[in-house]
């Protein structure tokens, strides 16, 4: 089941990557700007495969790595502001007056203060790991990141990433599709972490709302003086 899964999404993201090769083809520099503000706006365009085939038009003279480096990282940047807008003034809508997907306050709050003790580093680091950079902007937004932070800790996470990419499709140049094809093998590990990570914490969340009352029927211990809530049962 694994394999047929790992199968399926290649045969997903296989024409996307054409769809990619090909608007940079025809485009040159400006077109790995516009992909990869795509992928960081919440469009899963792979990064990758942008930046090797970016990579590999440096191998071939037709442009440089500095070029192609500062229009992927400026991309990334301009599609993340995008991202944490959504997330930053989408919030009350989306989460706390939407009936669809309505968020409890008090799991709201608890994400808030998770991501004020560890947003930091998160924002950083997850702007190496495929998939999970292309959506971590909109949680940003979402737990009211200040921008300025988030912008300069987006665009420290991004050149790392998009230089090595780039570095790496310049130096294999016509096997520049072999790299992109091994990566996907790290796209793989990083989706099934995010699995078991969704899968624990919708576990502890059961746990932690089993106990409780209906939403929004919680007034408090001193609420009123008709018996005590059942939140205080054990």
């Amino acid at each position: 089941m694994l394999a047929a899964s790992l199968s399926t999404t290649a045969s997903i993201t296989d024409p996307i990557v054409d769809l990619a090769v090909d608007f940079i083809d025809r485009v040159g520099v400006i077109g790995v700007f516009i992909l990869m503000t795509l992928e960081s706006a919440c469009i899963p365009v792979p990064s990758e495969a942008t930046m090797l085939f970016a990579g590999f038009n440096v191998s071939e003279g037709e442009t440089t790595l500095l070029a192609v480096t500062a229009a992927g990282v400026l991309g990334n940047v301009l599609g993340s502001w995008m991202a944490w807008a959504a997330g930053y003034y989408g919030r009350t809508e989306l989460l706390e007056r939407s009936r669809f997907i309505h968020i409890n306050p008090k799991h709201l709050a608890a994400a808030d203060r998770w991501f004020e003790r560890h947003g930091d580093a998160t924002v950083f680091w997850t702007r190496m790991l495929p998939i999970i950079r292309t959506f971590i902007s909109l949680p940003a937004g979402v737990a009211r990141m200040p921008f300025w932070r988030f912008t300069l800790l987006t665009l420290a996470g991004c050149i790392p990433w998009v230089l090595a990419l780039a570095l790496i499709g310049k130096s294999v140049g016509d096997n520049w599709t072999d790299w992109q094809g091994k990566l996907h093998y790290f796209d793989y590990f990083v989706a099934a972490l995010i699995v078991i990570g969704l899968i624990y914490l919708l576990i502890r969340w059961r746990r932690g709302s089993g106990g409780g009352g209906e939403p929004g029927t919680d007034s408090g211990p001193a609420a009123s003086g008709r018996g005590a809530s059942p939140d205080g049962a054990a």
